[in-house]
């Protein structure tokens, strides 16, 4: 993926005037290459990235209610205001489309603060009644199934839903995955530096509040954080890493409910099947079968009273941004303040609006179609995207590095992605989802019902290959390995990404980059290894894939070079595909944009030749600030490295670059090794 998720999903508006924080009816306009952006001070053979987006980082410190900021941020936030437009005109006159209906009406009853404070922590009775009443480990499937179906799989031990078989890419499996941990990741319970310590200190202080929140006397709420910190820290032992998870082999372990019920003996899943309305013959995937065998032993030897305690924390951690503002701002004080460094809460316009995104995205993305997104703009990226592959496919054609077999395979791979561009071809149908005008937790918990039923349908199912990840709003592209498709939503094709009133070379410098970006994930590291047809298979041979390895691992010596923030380096082995995409992306662009221009007299333009333009529009979609507690967060987390480094990173590889701005030996942004995978 282009961007970093974990920092693009809390993106939101600035809040600094009343007339900033308002809804829109139009999306403003921004140019793909923003002169004022420039830093002129800066050489850009010594600093490229500073060159390129030294005047934007000094004109857009980091809002509020933000851990970074960044020109996708910034588009997020464009978006954002314009789909509250949408939303609140829908509110107050909703028509006689009910899908429209059903937007109003979730955005009221999320906008309605009032209403639910005053239910207060209500919307967690029955739920929290059901946990009460056990009284045997044994009634932990069945409490179990109805917690995860009432919130969207969020902790509660494991993830249980539906996912493409990785060795029969045409059907749709069960999948189950390790879960179960209140903090980002494994790491943060296991790493032994000050800063990590300090992190779960501060964690064990909010688990002993919620605890508080929901009624429980203060020491109680101590001895049962305790508890949750004490299962949570075993669950994250036998956690792979994320660098592990890259690996999909390492995920790749396909059975049947004997095989399951093998890892977990006490644990009856039958019982956990049958209230998810799923029969024991499907078969699964369990990603992690050693996690499973140590949830297994963790449960075993806790007492009824630890894992009550345990769902009770999951369940007022999944629901709690969705209750009354103790809730909420307890949440917010510790995930986002602490763990982020953001100082203030987002308004709560943003978070309904992506709520109304993540529930109804598709009925709501097909609003934003209507008016941001036209069929030329969508017939242009469709342009880009065929001249992008025309590229990647001559240089496959000519690599001296991979055998004539591998060459073949790789081809029949290129030739069989799909591009997908702006919006699916059928929309989603929501007619099954109840929406109440004045039940906030009540659509939560609907929605989350509505999605789980979808995905869980799928099992035992010919794949929908027509399907999207992201809504049609969504700011950032992807690559599928298993769809073997490229998926651009209409979101990330606006300006700044993507201009259709500038010339090409900006824009095949941001969106072909972007473009190019995504078809290389075809071939980094992990989706070189699945096949035409989405299927987990090695197609290459022994010595293109050592040679592949030797290319790649040039790029990852080089990134583990670049520190991030203290003394923090960047994990390169984690980062290693979306660097070798940035790379590849770049070089396809730069190839793509050559072939478009090859007829034309191009001329320079502000001051800038025509290579300028395309190497500074490539760089200006990276341009950002982030927090110093967001940084480290992402150092553990993040597959992409920092934006400075996803530019200069590439310079130093381009001798096309070091040519345009005319770089001489000893600048930092011309050395004598230079990495090249695609």
């Amino acid at each position: 993926m282009r961007i970093r998720l974990t920092i693009l999903a809390l993106a939101a508006a600035l809040s600094t005037s009343a007339a900033a924080d308002a809804p829109t009816t139009a999306l403003p306009y921004t140019p793909s290459l923003d002169l004022q952006s420039i830093d002129h001070a800066a050489d850009p053979c010594e600093d490229f990235y500073q060159y390129a987006c030294g005047g934007w980082i000094k004109n857009n410190p980091i809002p509020d209610d933000q851990s970074s900021w960044s020109v996708y941020g910034k588009l997020y936030q464009d978006n954002q205001r314009f789909l509250w437009g949408i939303l609140q005109a829908l509110a107050d006159k909703p028509g006689v489309d009910p899908i429209q209906h059903k937007l109003g009406d979730y955005f009221v009853a999320c906008m309605d603060e009032t209403t639910v404070n005053k239910r207060a922590a209500a919307p967690l009775r029955s739920s929290l009644a059901r946990i009460t009443a056990m009284r045997s480990k044994s009634e932990l499937p069945e409490v179990l199934a109805r917690l995860q179906a009432a919130t969207a799989n969020r902790g509660f031990f494991f993830t249980f839903g539906s996912g493409q078989d990785l060795g029969e890419a045409s059907q749709v499996i069960a999948k189950t995955d390790r879960g179960g941990l209140g903090l980002p990741d494994r790491d943060y319970y296991l790493k032994d530096d000050d800063q990590s310590k300090t992190l779960r200190t501060g964690y064990l202080a909010h688990v002993k509040v919620m605890f508080q929140l929901l009624g429980d006397p203060e020491k109680s709420a101590k001895q049962q954080a305790d508890v949750v910190m004490a299962i949570e820290t075993a669950l994250a032992k036998a956690s792979l890493s994320q660098v592990d998870r890259r690996d999909p082999h390492k995920l790749d372990h396909k059975m049947d409910l004997k095989g399951l019920q093998a890892l977990m003996p006490d644990f009856d899943w039958s019982i956990y099947l049958a209230r998810r309305d799923l029969a024991d013959s499907v078969p699964f995937n369990v990603a992690e079968p050693a996690f499973f065998k140590a949830l297994a032993g963790e449960v075993s030897k806790r007492s009824l009273g630890d894992i009550k305690s345990y769902l009770r924390w999951h369940l007022a951690h999944s629901m709690a941004p969705y209750l009354s503002t103790k809730f909420v701002d307890a949440d917010f004080d510790f995930y986002r303040k602490t763990l982020q460094g953001v100082p203030q809460q987002q308004p709560r316009w943003k978070r309904c609006v992506a709520l109304v995104d993540d529930q109804l995205g598709e009925a709501l993305g097909r609003e934003f179609i209507e008016r941001a997104f036209s069929p030329e703009l969508k017939k242009s990226t469709a342009h880009i995207a065929e001249r992008i592959e025309t590229a990647m496919r001559e240089d496959l054609e000519k690599l001296d590095w991979m055998s004539d077999a591998t060459r073949a395979m790789a081809i029949a791979k290129l030739d069989g992605i799909v591009n997908k561009v702006g919006y699916p071809d059928q929309w989603r149908d929501y007619s099954s989802l109840a929406v109440a005008r004045d039940d906030f937790a009540g659509n939560i918990e609907r929605g989350n019902q509505f999605e789980e039923r979808r995905q869980l349908d799928k099992i035992g199912k010919p794949v929908n290959r027509g399907e999207w990840q992201m809504s049609p709003p969504t700011v950032n592209a992807y690559y599928d390995p298993q769809m073997n498709d490229i998926n651009f939503p209409a979101g990330v094709l606006q300006p700044p990404l993507f201009d259709a009133k500038m010339d090409d070379a900006p824009n095949y410098g941001n969106t072909g980059g972007t473009i190019g970006h995504e078809l290389t994930h075809a071939f980094d590291d992990e989706g070189r290894q699945f096949d035409a047809h989405g299927n987990l298979r090695d197609w290459w041979t022994p010595q293109d894939g050592k040679a592949f390895e030797e290319r790649a691992q040039c790029i990852v010596d080089q990134y583990a070079k670049y520190t991030i923030v203290d003394d923090i380096k960047i994990n390169s082995k984690l980062t290693e595909g979306e660097d070798i995409a940035d790379l590849g992306g770049l070089v396809l662009a730069w190839m793509a944009w050559r072939a478009e221009t090859a007829d034309q007299q191009l001329q320079s333009v502000d001051g800038l030749n025509p290579d300028q333009r395309f190497f500074v529009g490539y760089a200006q979609w990276a341009c950002e600030n982030v927090r110093s507690e967001q940084l480290r967060a992402s150092a553990l987390t993040d597959p992409h490295s920092p934006g400075r480094f996803r530019v200069n990173g590439l310079m130093v590889n381009m001798p096309e670059f070091q040519s345009a701005f005319s770089c001489k030996v000893g600048q930092p942004m011309l050395t004598d090794k230079r990495c090249r995978v695609w």
